[in-house]
Formats: C-alpha cells, sequence, structure tokens
C-alpha cells in the first residue's frame, strides 16, 4: 500500500451534516508503514482515498497502537483530539487523484500551506465544485443556510457576530501561520499558498491558493492562482500577475529568482532569472516588444511571449515613443536584507 498523505482533521459540519471546512494539524506527506498499520487497523482502512468519521474508541485504539513508538508529535495530537466535541475525520490519500470531498481538498490545501508540496504538486481539479460558500466568522465557519439564526442567536446572547468574508476559501493563517514569514494583512492570503520561509507579504500584497514564493520575497502585489515566485524577487505595490483561473488562460506563468515587477506593472508571460518590468507596463503574452542590442539599436520586434522565460531581460516603455523595449538587464535586484532578517 504506498499512501500518498494522510492526516487527522477536527472539521465543521452544516445543519444537513455536509462538512464546510476541515482544519488538519499535522497532515503527513508519504507516511511510513508503520504509521499506516497503526491507524488502518482500527478505521478499517483497506485501501484508496477515504475521508472516515472517527468515534472516541478508534481514536483511543490509535493511540494504544502508537504506544512504544517514536511518533510523539502525532500522539500528543491524537490526545488532544480525544478532547475534541467537533466532528473528527481521517482524510487518507493513497493517490494523488481528483479530490471527490471538502477532507480532500482541505487536506491537499494544508500540505501546499505547511510547504510539503509546491505549487501543482497536488491534483485540484474540480475543487470548486467540491467547496461550498461559507461564511467565514468570529465563531468559525457557519453555512449561509444556518447564519440567520446563529446571528440571532448571537445578539440574543449579546453577542456580535462578526463576518469576516463570504467565500469558498478561508484565510491561511486561521489554518498555518508558517515559519520565517510577516504577513501584514492575513485576510489577503488564501489557504493552500505556499509563502516561503523569508517572505514578507505587505498589506496589498495578495497570495492566492496553489501559488506563492518558493523563498525569501517582498509581495506588495498580487500573486494569481498558480503563479510561482522564485527566491529573491519583488513585486512592487499593485503590480498584477495573470492567472488560469478566469479570462481563458491556459498558459501557467511563474517568475524566477531575483526578478523585479516594477509598481503597477503587469505580467502575461513567464520571467526567466534577473528580469525586470518597468512599472506601470502591463506586458500580455501578444504585447509587440521590440528587442534592442548592445547598442540599444532595434534587432527585430516579436511577441512577448517568444522571450518567456528568458533570463535577464529588462522590459520597458520608449518615453518618447511607446513603443515596449526589451534589452539585457546588467543589473540584478536584491532585496534589502534587514526587512527579511526576523521574519
Amino acid at each position: 500500500m504506498n499512501v500518498f498523505s494522510l492526516a487527522f482533521g477536527i472539521g465543521t459540519r452544516d445543519s444537513a451534516g455536509n462538512w464546510l471546512e476541515v482544519y488538519y494539524p499535522l497532515p503527513l506527506l508519504s507516511p511510513s508503514e508503520d504509521i499506516i498499520k497503526a491507524i488502518s487497523g482500527p478505521c478499517d482502512y483497506s485501501g484508496g482515498n477515504q475521508s472516515i468519521m472517527l468515534d472516541q474508541d478508534q481514536l483511543n485504539q490509535i493511540l494504544d497502537n502508537f504506544a512504544g513508538r517514536q511518533q510523539q508529535q502525532l500522539i500528543d495530537l491524537l490526545s488532544s483530539l480525544l478532547l475534541s466535541k467537533k466532528p473528527l475525520v481521517l482524510c487518507i490519500l493513497e493517490k494523488d487523484l481528483t479530490p471527490e470531498s471538502v477532507p480532500e481538498v482541505y487536506l491537499k490545501l494544508h500540505l501546499l500551506s505547511h510547504r510539503l508540496v509546491e505549487p501543482h504538486g497536488v491534483n485540484l481539479d474540480g475543487m470548486f465544485g467540491l467547496l461550498p460558500n461559507v461564511a467565514w466568522t468570529s465563531a468559525g465557519a457557519i453555512a449561509l443556510s444556518d447564519l440567520p439564526q446563529r446571528q440571532l442567536e448571537a445578539r440574543l446572547a449579546g453577542r456580535a457576530l462578526s463576518i469576516d468574508s463570504v467565500d469558498k476559501f478561508p484565510k491561511m493563517t486561521d489554518y498555518v501561520v508558517p515559519s520565517g514569514v510577516r504577513i501584514a494583512d492575513t485576510a489577503r492570503v488564501r489557504l493552500g499558498a505556499y509563502i516561503g520561509e523569508g517572505t514578507t507579504i505587505m498589506h496589498e500584497g495578495f497570495v492566492n491558493f496553489n501559488a506563492g514564493s518558493k523563498g525569501e520575497a517582498m509581495i506588495e502585489g498580487r500573486i494569481t492562482a498558480g503563479v510561482f515566485v522564485g527566491k529573491g524577487s519583488d513585486l512592487g505595490g499593485g503590480c498584477s500577475i495573470l492567472g488560469t483561473l478566469s479570462g481563458g488562460n491556459k498558459t501557467v506563468i511563474s517568475v524566477g529568482e531575483q526578478c523585479l515587477i516594477g509598481a503597477n506593472a503587469g505580467l502575461g508571460i513567464s520571467l526567466g532569472d534577473k528580469c525586470t518590468i518597468e512599472a506601470g507596463l502591463f506586458l500580455t503574452a501578444g504585447t509587440k516588444v521590440s528587442v534592442l542590442d548592445a547598442d540599444n539599436k532595434p534587432v527585430e520586434v516579436v511577441k512577448a511571449r517568444d522571450l518567456s522565460g528568458k533570463d535577464e531581460l529588462l522590459f520597458r516603455r520608449n518615453s518618447t515613443t511607446g513603443v515596449v523595449e526589451c534589452l539585457t538587464n546588467r543589473n540584478s535586484i536584491e532585496l534589502n536584507a534587514e526587512l527579511h532578517a526576523h521574519n
């Protein structure tokens, strides 16, 4: 049996018994056969991808199976779950297939935010059809159908029920806070984002699910779903990167290491390492670009997609003619070390 991942979770269900969300404190990637054997018996797991509701007796049996084993983190978690009054679930994924349930989707989103897999490292096809639209509140996830009654109950008890958002995705930091990061506005980073160690995300920065930064980076713009940014890159204030969720765009865009995307710039192609886009320049795949030689003389005109993924390029707009130009980028950017030293 080759189990891809597994995790014990604490979930929320609506009044009809449907899953709204699941919190996995300790997801495991490629767990050992020893762990699988300790778990599979009490849960009647025989293979495949499954989400199994757990009761207290099953948890106690699993704990007994771990007695004397070197799995202290997992033992501590299971001991804590015995105190839970919320629904408990064990999600086991034998293969990385298209998810078929809310617990499966949440496990894969946790794997990303725990940095156990990188963006595009798990199959998320069809996930939007599985995730319910939820009211994310000061009292946790609430089904929209149950919200009026919950608001009334809160008011009658003299409490205010604050609704942070109505969305299919929660914010990442309610589930995972990766080590070595700074996030100025946590509402702008969704669960399923991969935030590399040393990354700083300022107030206007945004990171979607299945996207993020490989390592140390400054994010003051938008990292759209599917986009992965290399180490040492700087996304200027208000800049935007085209994703694959809207507009019919099927191209997966990436940004290499030590790149600079200027303030309010836009990107519709991939960048190699040490590339720069001038502030305010929106570079789509079909943008006509005049390629210059070492003497700043035009050599040819190409579409921007023909330059996708190439290293050490500088894109700018000629302030006299308005022509978009590309030349060799002789100056690589370096992030301010003091801004990232204490993440």
